[in-house]
């Protein structure tokens, strides 16, 4: 087999492959016992049929078509190894010249992996938020606590702002009642905004056994994005009463004896969200300073691929589990749809030059990824998808999706040393000591099963060489 490389733009080549005909030997023996075991010719026993009646009967062309597809993968993809190609999805291959006997040429257009130069980052400089903790912060933390621990005591009187009431509810669009219209005995908190657009006023000033009509747009449901008319049922009004903001309270919320120990703790916390916050902005400031400074072309199919991927996402997981369409998102939104596709195709751009140059770090300071920070890695996604860390890495062996967990692994660790040699200083002018320990911001669970899926996952990526490809 000889074959050619020839380069049609930075993302796309095509390859010219010429393949002498007794290379096509196996697939034809594969060929004609496939077709001897689907086809029966009088006078020859199942499977037995010779290739010069199968020729004369069924054609010589059958037969080498079914030679050609099973022999194409195989030239392809010793062809793309022959010029060391790092390719990207699918190729169009153009089957050129077939001769029986003679030879088969081929071509093969497919999208490749863009050459990256990755300079000097070293003179990266960001600047992020300051962690400042006021005694304003403090104070609101206490008082979403003293909030948690309220009681209620139902009272004689009309409802007002920061009451919990309870009430029935009932929509009706174009006069008739929805069938997941109608629902009984539904606590409210006055003022949350967490129920439906003018529900606050309607029942404010209502007593027990009292009611409203409004009109409001329905968030979901049947009739999602419709105009109904509401009727609100108050059967019991009740006040809501915080706890003393003393020792005893401070004592009942939490493991501390004092009240200024909690406020303490409060504050330690905030500041321990703040900083992570601070080292979430210091990381993509520092990404969008080294997109910047490397030019990335971006394969067309590829990126028309994620737009669609994204796009399908959208519509059909994120939005269908509230209820919306995409018309009716971008309504809320405020965008066009043309403003959509813009903000998509940049947010793919985006993403693709991000894994292009991250990969192309994770190569040129020749990263890698242990056992260790793989299992943590498992252990952080399987908590932020709401699966047990178990049965999270189980499922990703069985869907050999562990060669991308390592990808994730190493970008990290990539664009963890591009940082460490960045200048990061807060608004005051400060510089910034970033802590990388990830394990302080990360769930981690402690079980024998957890620790053999981890194993198990851990011995499938060595088994994959530890190659991260997502395309």
């Amino acid at each position: 087999m000889k074959s050619a490389v020839e380069n049609l733009n930075p993302t796309r080549v095509r390859l010219t492959v010429e393949v002498p005909f007794e290379e096509l030997k196996d697939s034809l023996d594969a060929a004609y016992k496939k077709i001897n075991q689907q086809v029966t010719v009088k006078g020859f026993r199942k499977g037995k049929i010779p290739a010069r009646v199968i020729d004369q009967r069924f054609g010589r062309g059958a037969v080498l078509e079914e030679a050609v597809n099973d022999a194409l993968p195989k030239f392809y993809t010793d062809a793309v190894n022959e010029a060391e190609l790092n390719v990207l999805g699918q190729p169009e291959v153009d089957i050129t010249e077939l001769k029986d006997g003679e030879t088969l040429n081929f071509t093969a257009e497919v999208d490749v992996r863009p050459a990256i130069e990755i300079p000097d980052y070293s003179g990266i400089e960001v600047e992020v938020d300051a962690v400042e903790v006021t005694d304003e912060d403090v104070d609101k933390a206490v008082t979403e606590l003293r909030e948690r621990f309220a009681s209620t005591s139902p009272v004689e009187r009309a409802a007002e702002d920061g009451d919990v009431v309870t009430i029935d509810l009932e929509a009706k669009v174009d006069g008739e009642v929805l069938e997941d219209g109608i629902a009984s005995g539904v606590s409210y908190t006055i003022g949350s905004g967490e129920l439906l657009d003018g529900i606050d006023d309607a029942v404010k000033g209502v007593e027990a056994g009292g009611e409203a009509t409004f009109a409001s747009e329905l968030k979901g449901g049947s009739a999602a994005g419709k105009e109904a008319e509401v009727t609100v049922k108050v059967t019991q009004v009740a006040k809501r009463e915080l706890p003393e903001l003393d020792d005893d309270f401070a004592q009942l919320a939490s493991e501390f004896d004092t009240l200024e120990e909690l406020r303490a703790d409060s504050r330690k916390r905030l500041e321990n969200m703040k900083q992570y916050d601070q080292a979430t902005q210091a990381q993509e400031r520092v990404l969008e300073k080294l997109l910047e400074l490397v030019e990335v072309p971006v394969p067309e199919k590829l990126l028309e691929d994620e737009i669609n991927t994204r796009k399908h996402n959208l519509e059909h997981h994120q939005l269908g589990q509230m209820g919306l369409d995409l018309e009716k998102y971008l309504e809320i939104q405020g965008k066009t749809a043309e403003e959509f596709d813009t903000e998509t195709k940049d947010a793919a751009v985006k993403g693709i030059k991000t894994q292009f140059v991250l990969d192309e770090l994770v190569n040129k300071e020749k990263l890698n990824v242990n056992q260790e920070e793989l299992t943590e890695h498992l252990m952080r996604r399987a908590a932020s998808s709401g699966m047990s860390p178990d049965q999270f890495a189980q499922a990703v062996v069985e869907g050999g999706q562990v060669p991308m967990l390592v990808g994730e692994v190493a970008r990290g660790k990539a664009l963890a040393v591009v940082v460490e040699a960045a200048t990061v200083k807060d608004t005051n002018g400060e510089v910034v000591e970033l802590d990388d320990d990830e394990d302080e911001t990360a769930e981690t669970a402690e079980t024998a099963e957890t620790a053999e899926a981890a194993e198990t996952a851990v011995e499938q990526a060595d088994e994959a060489g530890t190659e991260a490809e997502e395309k």
